[in-house]
């Protein structure tokens, strides 16, 4: 179900629980609603659309990548990056890293290691920030 955008600020600076099985709706609500919002987002963390659960979608491309509770183990290369987000207005300065290794639990629990580097590595950082409430 597409969801509505959340833009409250304290519910974003919140950090969010793990995700569990009995969460797997919140998967398909962010496939969905980022299907309706492509033309400008190319990521989304579930609390983006109400849902305070570790989850996150990113684009790849010719998909998008489901991560449950993704922590980031590894990041080299700092650099300085503008950011938009659809839960905030504007663009905002932020210090992101090229490359980087994710563990995660893939759409149906089953534990991976991926990593990402350029723009794909830089949309895992933002939304894992939003899992922390640390908001940009």
């Amino acid at each position: 179900m597409v969801k509505p955008i959340v833009r409250d600020i304290f519910f974003l600076g919140q950090k969010s629980e793990s995700s569990t099985e009995a969460d797997k709706l919140v998967a398909i609500d962010l496939q969905d609603t980022l299907a309706a919002h492509r033309a400008g987002c190319v990521g989304m963390a579930a609390n983006m659309i109400g849902y305070k659960k570790r989850t996150i979608i990113v684009s790849m491309g010719i998909m998008d990548l489901v991560m449950h509770n993704p922590v980031i183990i590894k990041k080299t290369g700092p650099f300085e990056a503008e950011e938009g987000c659809l839960s905030l207005d504007g663009t905002r300065k932020t210090t992101r890293y090229k490359d980087i290794e994710v563990k995660y639990q893939d759409i149906n629990f089953k534990e991976k290691v991926q990593k990402f580097s350029g723009f794909p590595a830089q949309i895992v950082q933002h939304e894992v920030d939003h899992l922390d409430g640390i908001i940009i």
